[in-house]
């Protein structure tokens, strides 16, 4: 780029962080994020703890505290859609969250850790196969009691998966004696913390070298604590009703002797199949196989629940025209698909089949062949 052109996307990017953007049809002009602003929201931060643990960080700190903790700070108040969506869901999964640190004691600053592992997605997949709110690898979310499995995904669930990540967090706490330890080994292992402690011989979260995701990490944590605290200093000033309001929902046990479409599940509670995955995003795939499970519906939909399910399921029985398949010698999934007239991806889906795994002589296949046009 030469320098005519950087000098102008300079000018832009300038232009762009100090000017009002005007909706349209005379909506109220929306104020960007801009230099001037920014910088007066990183001074006079006072005293910052973790957990009721001081945050190291002074005008005139030696270190680098400052500057790491300023950098994740403009990096989150630049970007402030991201930011509005925090709040936002903040209002509906802080109330659940905040519920479980209390009944262990816990320090509720151990909210902001969702914020930054997730951002309070449920399905939320990281490219190590870390999963849901809290960001478990599964062999650590089956260590902590959640069910993982082809079926059920625990991580997605914001109940499990918040007690599983307090119970990891409190037993990570007994090992360092520390909030900001615990995070760090929240992040990288507690094995691999220990190796790096061990090796420098630094006990202090803020002195160790660590690899650079998790010397980010809870600085990361500590910027959205400081912003999500109070918003209004920094220009968020979302109302209550601005918020993404809790979901009403109860509880409700199901045991399933054969397996059963979800979407029987959503007729029987008067809803619809999306708003039972919704509830619901632990359920893997469209089907549940024989087992027990507890289910969240929506408080309306529970009163007669399982006699609805009953008529249901026998309604289903005797119209699925299900049929089972047992994979011959040279078979393949797309001349079964075309044999039988489905898409792949439903017979894929029915079975919970990859594309790129193989089926062998003997597997059973399940079909629903698509029901015989009334002839005219």
């Amino acid at each position: 780029m030469g320098k005519t052109s950087a000098w102008g996307a300079m000018i832009l990017i300038f232009f762009w962080g100090t000017c009002a953007v005007r909706g349209q049809d005379g909506a109220p002009e929306i104020p960007r994020a801009n230099p001037v602003s920014l910088l007066a929201a990183l001074r006079n931060q006072g005293a910052l703890d973790f957990c009721g643990e001081a945050v190291p960080v002074n005008q005139t700190d030696p270190g680098d505290i400052r500057e790491r903790l300023e950098k994740e700070m403009l990096l989150m108040l630049w970007d402030r859609p991201q930011v509005i969506l925090w709040m936002k869901r903040a209002r509906r999964f802080f109330p659940v969250i905040e519920q479980q640190l209390a009944a262990r004691g816990l320090p509720t600053d151990l909210k902001y850790v969702a914020v930054v592992e997730s951002a309070l997605r449920p399905h939320v997949r990281s490219a190590k196969g870390a999963t849901g709110y809290w960001q478990f690898l599964k062999s650590t979310g089956q260590k902590y009691g959640l069910r993982i499995d082809r079926q059920i995904d625990e991580r997605r669930n914001i109940h499990a998966s918040t007690r599983a990540a307090a119970d990891y967090l409190t037993f990570l706490y007994k090992q360092f004696g520390s909030w900001s330890l615990a995070a760090a080994a929240y992040n990288m292992g507690e094995e691999g913390l220990k190796t790096a402690m061990l090796t420098q011989e630094v006990t202090s979260y803020y002195q160790l070298y660590l690899p650079l995701e998790t010397q980010r990490y809870l600085f990361r944590i500590i910027a959205a604590k400081q912003i999500l605290s109070d918003p209004r200093r920094y220009g968020f000033d979302l109302t209550a009703q601005d918020g993404y309001p809790p979901v009403a929902a109860e509880e409700i046990k199901v045991t399933l002797k054969e397996r059963l479409p979800l979407r029987l599940i959503a007729q029987s509670a008067g809803i619809h199949f999306k708003r039972v995955k919704d509830l619901n995003p632990e359920i893997r795939g469209v089907t549940l196989v024989p087992g027990q499970y507890v289910l969240r519906l929506p408080p309306e939909g529970v009163p007669g629940f399982h006699q609805r399910l009953k008529i249901n399921r026998a309604a289903w029985k005797a119209t699925r025209g299900e049929q089972i398949y047992v994979v011959r010698e040279g078979d393949n999934l797309s001349a079964i698909a075309d044999r039988f007239d489905v898409p792949l991806p439903a017979l894929l889906l029915w079975n919970r089949l990859r594309p790129d795994r193989p089926i062998h002589p003997g597997d059973r296949l399940t079909i629903y062949p698509p029901k015989p046009k009334k002839g005219g």
